[in-house]
């Protein structure tokens, strides 16, 4: 592995300049550097090379991620693409499906988006409405969908939809990919409390869809084992999270708890100041680190790498709810310095912190409730009945 770790670092050396690493998204230095990522293999570098991928196993895409991250040389930030549909569609799309859009991902020429929940179908995902009826060989969507993540810049859509409106709830589902440029699809971006605005509703008017994933009414498998895929890397499961573990901290090096307190409430002899706050961060600190090393245990007791089962929602459910307790204790160590939104008496990492912490709070809710992943570890980790 250090031979190969050595020629990353070769590679990276040649083709990773200083202009490329100061440039700024979306400038052309950095849209050649994707290019030049792209035609590496190393956008999705697990993948086949006939899509678009390098091959790579799991623990050469770790020492990849490793050596991308301290070189700064990050590929585009789409994991919606990378890591969700694009699993998916390899796991069960037909050949055709595959040489259509894998290739066009693993070369981030396209981003996709997730149409999942409704206004009426959150947590209990099975009772959507959305309707697709097949009309000769394409089929006509008409319905809603919301918090649909990045759906102002996509291109495409995956959507859970009705195909079988007659057939018990689970039974009657579908996916379906679809086109986002045509006219009977519409955006409406949905701002949050947070100041942002990521997430959006989307409409279908007689909109078309040519591709169905797997086989018609038996999508809600599929649209599980996607979830699976996100919940994953929600929680750090994938070479991403293992590239940083087992020392990964909770956000920026300027939000972690212990430099907050410090920050904050003072230190003594390079130690927190105050003894109940210094044991109140110290347990958080165990527990970040148990979380960590508990991750990096059962990655190394599977070494295919494949991380996408039911233990996902062990891991997602524990992260939300380290990660919000993470921010609400960063903004209660930092007083009134903690609820700022704008102004001079307040720091650009001190607003920014109070929009990490109101935006953390979705955290538990998005990849799927804590409260369906509990019924999920319930049912299919403990095997308690229904």
């Amino acid at each position: 592995m250090e031979a190969f770790r050595e020629s990353v670092r070769t590679w990276l050396d040649e083709n990773f300049s200083d202009e490329i690493r100061n440039s700024p998204e979306g400038s052309d230095a950095r849209k050649g550097w994707t290019k030049t990522l792209a035609d590496k293999g190393w956008i999705c570098p697990t993948w086949p090379k006939e899509y678009g991928g390098a091959g790579l196993n799991f623990d050469e895409h770790i020492t990849l991620v490793q050596e991308l991250s301290r070189a700064s040389a990050h590929p585009p930030p789409d994991v919606q693409s990378r890591n969700m549909i694009g699993p998916t569609i390899l796991e069960f799309g037909t050949d055709e499906q595959k040489a259509q859009h894998l290739p066009k991902i693993a070369r981030a020429e396209v981003r996709w988006c997730q149409g999942y929940s409704e206004p009426g179908s959150g947590s209990d995902l099975a009772s959507l409405s959305t309707r697709a009826v097949l009309d000769g060989d394409h089929y006509v969507l008409n319905g809603q969908k919301i918090w649909t993540s990045g759906a102002t810049e996509s291109d495409w859509i995956y959507v859970l939809v009705r195909t079988d409106p007659n057939a018990p709830k689970h039974e009657g589902i579908s996916m379906v990919l679809v086109d986002m440029g045509q006219p009977g699809v519409t955006v409406k971006p949905i701002k949050l409390i947070s100041g942002t605005s990521p997430f959006c509703e989307t409409f279908f008017d007689d909109a078309i869809a040519t591709d169905l994933i797997g086989t018609p009414n038996r999508g809600w498998t599929i649209g599980k084992r996607l979830l699976q895929y996100e919940r994953a890397g929600i929680a750090g499961m994938g070479a991403e999270g293992a590239a940083n573990a087992p020392a990964k901290r909770t956000g920026p090096k300027r939000f972690h708890v212990a430099e907050v307190a410090k920050r904050y409430v003072g230190e003594e002899d390079g130690r927190i100041a105050d003894p109940a706050i210094r044991d109140e961060v110290i347990r958080h600190h165990h527990d970040s680190q148990l979380y960590q090393l508990t991750l990096r245990r059962v990655r190394e007791e599977n070494e295919s790498g494949e991380t996408a089962g039911y233990t996902t929602s062990i891991f997602k459910a524990l992260g939300a709810d380290l990660g919000k307790t993470s921010s609400e204790l960063q903004v209660r160590l930092m007083g009134s310095q903690g609820t700022g939104w704008g102004g001079e008496t307040f720091g650009n990492d001190e607003t920014e912190m109070t929009r990490m912490w109101l935006g953390s709070r979705a955290s538990s809710i998005a990849g799927g409730s804590n409260e369906v992943q509990l019924n999920i570890i319930a049912k299919r980790v403990l095997g308690l009945p229904d």
